[in-house]
C-alpha cells in the first residue's frame, strides 16, 4: 500500500489525466481520428486508466481502514495507560500522606512502567500519540520522584504535588484526542471497569 498522501496524489493525477483525455475527445476532432484510428491503443489506455483508478481507489480505502483500526488499538494502549496511572497515582498519594512506605508505591509505579513501556513503539508512529506517550512518561518520572522522596524522609513529603498534578492533568489532555475514538462502553471492557481518570 502506498503511503496515505501518494496514494492521494496518485489518484488526483490518474483521474485528472482521465479527464483532459475525455475533455480533448469531445472538444478536439483531431484527437477523436487519432482515436478511432488505433482502436488497439485506445484500448489500452482505457483499459489501463481503469486498472488504474481501481487499484488507486482500492489503496485509499484499504488504507483508511488500516489508520482507522491503527488508531482503536492506540487509543485502547492510552486507555489501560490512562487507568494504571489512575491506580498509581491513588496508590502514591496515599503512601506520600502516610508516615511510613509500605512498598505498594514503588509496586504500582512498577505495574505503570510495565503497561507504558511494551505499547511505546505503537505510539510512537503518530504525533498525537507520540505526545501522549512523552506526558505519560513524564508522569512517571513525576511518581518515581515522589516515591523516591516520601521513601527517604517524612519531612519532604508533598514536594512532589503540584508538579504531579500538572502532570496528571497533562496527560489527560493528550489522552483525550486518542480516546475520543473509544464508546464508554469500550473504555470500560479495555481497562476492566477501572477509571482512566488518573488518579481524580
Amino acid at each position: 500500500m502506498l503511503p496515505r498522501w501518494q496514494g492521494g496524489v496518485a489518484t488526483a493525477a490518474v483521474t485528472a489525466l482521465t479527464v483532459v483525455l475525455i475533455v480533448t475527445d469531445v472538444a478536439d476532432a483531431g484527437v477523436r481520428r487519432f482515436w478511432s484510428q488505433h482502436a488497439l491503443t485506445t484500448d489500452i489506455v482505457a483499459g489501463l486508466l481503469v486498472l488504474a483508478l481501481t487499484l488507486l481507489v482500492v489503496d485509499q480505502v484499504l488504507t483508511r481502514r488500516q489508520v482507522a483500526g491503527r488508531s482503536r488499538a492506540v487509543a485502547a494502549h492510552a486507555a489501560i495507560v490512562m487507568a494504571q496511572a489512575g491506580r498509581c497515582v491513588r496508590t502514591v498519594r496515599a503512601a506520600e500522606s502516610a508516615d511510613e512506605g509500605d512498598g505498594s508505591a514503588a509496586d504500582e509505579l512498577r505495574s505503570y512502567l510495565q503497561v507504558l513501556l511494551p505499547g511505546a513503539p505503537v505510539l510512537l508512529d503518530d504525533p498525537v500519540a507520540r505526545h501522549f506517550l512523552e506526558e505519560a512518561q513524564a508522569l512517571a518520572g513525576q511518581l518515581a520522584r515522589v516515591v523516591g522522596v516520601s521513601a527517604k524522609s517524612a519531612l519532604t513529603r508533598g514536594l512532589g504535588s503540584g508538579t504531579l498534578d500538572q502532570a496528571i492533568e497533562r496527560l489527560r489532555s493528550a489522552a483525550a484526542p486518542l480516546l475520543a475514538v473509544l464508546t464508554a462502553d469500550e473504555r470500560v471492557a479495555v481497562t476492566g471497569g477501572s477509571e482512566d481518570d488518573a488518579g481524580r
